[in-house]
């Protein structure tokens, strides 16, 4: 019998999270950072345009889902 996956997908992030929550997303956070950096970082070390380019294009991806997980953390105002 095929699991209904549907009902595993968050439409929206809870209004409260637990601290071990918390933690993975200060771990996705610092990973996505550091992804984004080191790859800036190899593009500048390369002389290889198509290398670099590729890697410019790792980095901002990985900015992006920093941003992303930013925005899903920022707290709204209370009414």
């Amino acid at each position: 019998m095929p699991l209904d996956n549907k009902q595993d997908v968050m439409l929206q992030p809870p209004e409260m999270i637990s601290g071990k929550d918390l933690l993975y997303l200060s771990d996705m956070l610092n990973w996505n950072l550091n992804a984004a950096k080191k790859a800036q970082h190899a593009a500048s070390e390369l002389q290889l345009t198509d290398a670099q380019e590729a890697l410019h294009t790792v980095g901002q991806m990985h900015q992006r889902h920093y941003d992303m997980l930013l925005e899903h953390l920022k707290t709204k105002p209370l009414n």
